[in-house]
This record gives structure tokens, sequence and C-alpha cells, in this order.
């Protein structure tokens, strides 16, 4: 029997009445400026530069101004997840609505401990706001689906969820939309399928790159470095210099060139990838910007 229209009103007082700052937190979105009680983001519900979506955390409300859209906590939940609300009754169950209410320090106080980040819980990939960024980042989901997974984590009190990509030590790389860090223990991570050619690159969306452009040619096929940190190359030098090709993709920038620089100093073994995306920052950068064309 369908509950009375007041029962159904009831139930829905406590969803409307979660924060919508925390929620957003909770799915990987942080503010990108604050001014008193409005929260501006980027858009959750659409790709954009410029932070047009704003949350009044008073009135608890939220306004696209890219394109016109308003509510509360419901009407977000729905455009979000594209639910009807029928769909929202039957799929909003407490994994979604229990978000961690943000921590905020008393007026004066400050916060002199470094963040820690602290591991609650992981599994398949299957935040819509994850999967989401890895299309932004143009890495189908199948390779993401292998090679990470969907890691909860506690820093400073609240809750929040991102890619995971384990090292060799069971530590994890740690990528949402406005997040990047990693957890204890850092180190490498390195997939070794039996190879005298290796791969080396910075850091995994640079993996992740080369094997959605090369997948049948690479997977499986060659042996993989992921530095997770440049700071990690002279201590991974036995396992690089086992091989007898060491192709190096690492990054275009000041710190990228020098290491590259300096391991072909090294050996024969070394070698200089990077010309395949010269012009760019990384082996990311250049995909997103190819995939524009296409």
């Amino acid at each position: 029997m369908c509950g009375s229209p007041d029962k159904q009103q009831m139930d829905l007082e406590p969803l409307r009445e979660i924060d919508l700052v925390s929620y957003l937190s909770s799915l990987g979105y942080e503010p990108v400026r604050v001014r008193r009680q409005d929260y501006w983001y980027l858009s959750p519900l659409r790709i954009e530069r410029t932070a047009s979506f704003r949350v009044d955390r008073i009135r608890n409300r939220w306004k696209d101004w890219g394109d016109g859209q308003s509510g509360g906590f419901i009407d977000f939940a729905m455009k979000f997840y594209g639910w009807t609300f029928p769909e929202f009754l039957k799929n909003f169950s407490e994994q979604y609505h229990r978000p961690v209410v943000a921590h905020r320090l008393p007026k004066g106080e400050t916060n002199d401990t470094s963040p820690l980040v602290e591991i609650i819980s992981e599994r398949p990939l299957t935040s819509i706001a994850l999967l989401r960024y890895l299309d932004h980042r143009c890495i189908p989901r199948k390779l993401a689906f292998r090679f990470c997974r969907e890691v909860k984590y506690r820093m400073n009190g609240s809750s929040y969820y991102a890619i995971g990509f384990k090292n060799d030590r069971a530590g994890y790389e740690l990528r949402n939309p406005y997040f990047k860090s990693s957890t204890t223990p850092k180190t490498v991570t390195t997939f070794d399928n039996g190879s005298d050619t290796l791969f080396v690159v910075e850091g995994f969306f640079d993996f992740l790159s080369l094997l959605t452009v090369f997948e049948n040619e690479l997977i499986d096929k060659v042996n993989f470095l992921i530095l997770n940190s440049l700071s990690f190359f002279e201590g991974a030098r036995e396992f690089m210099e086992k091989h007898r090709h060491v192709n190096l993709f690492l990054d275009w920038d000041k710190s990228g060139r020098s290491v590259t620089e300096y391991a072909c100093s090294l050996a024969g073994c070394y070698g200089d990838s990077s010309d395949l995306y010269a012009g760019f920052k990384d082996f990311n950068k250049w995909l997103i910007e190819n995939s524009k064309i296409k």
C-alpha cells in the first residue's frame, strides 16, 4: 500500500535539509571561491571553465547561472543523476544521502596540523562524478575499470571520493576534478609483463593515455613504470636498467626535461619518446586536445 501524502512529505524533509556544500564535497566538487554564504563551483551539471554554479548555504539552494536552472537538494540530485522524481524515491539509497558535514573551525582558531589522508573504503568505479571526470580526461572507462578503483577517503574531518590508482606498496594516488594527492606509503607502480621494453611515465593519467592510444600494441606486451613522482626516479633505476629499451614519456616541463636528459646521459638503454606530444605539458594534455579535433 502506498504511503499517504503526509507521510511522503515527512520522509522528504530530511533530504531537503541535506547540506549541499557538504554533499558536493562528498562527490568530489569543491568551491572555486566563497563569498560570505555564496559558494561558487564549476558546474557539476555540465562542463565549463568559469565557475557559474552558486550555492547559497544559508538557504541551501543552488543556481546554475550558465543555463538558468535552480532548486534545492532534491532538484539537484534528480538533475545530477538524470532521475525522474519516482526514480529519485527509488534510487536515493543510504550511500547517497549521508554526506559528512564539513568541519569548520570556530572563528579565530587555526588548524596547524597538515592534512592526513585516511582511506575509508575502496570499490569498483561507480560514481557518476568520477566517471564524468574520466570522460573529461578522455580515458575510456573500460581501462579505468581495469586499473583504478573508487576510493572513499577522509581528510580534515570530511569524507570525499576519488579515483584511486594503487602503487607497489598498496598506497594510492588520488584524483578527482579538484583534488590531487596520495596516501602513504607512496612509491612507484610497476607492471611486469616479461618484456625487455619498459615504458616510463610520471603519472597514472599518462599511463592510461598511452593505453588509450596504443592499447592493442602495448597492453600486456611491454612493461610499465609509473613513477608517481619524479623523486622516485633514482630509486627505480635498478628496475629500469634491467630492460634493453627504456622509453621515457616524461612531462614537457623543466623537471621532466631535466630528468629525461639526465637519464639519457646514464646509459644507452634510455630513450626520449616525448616528441609524440611535443608542445603539450604531458601525454594526457595531448590526448585531450587531439580528441577535440576529431
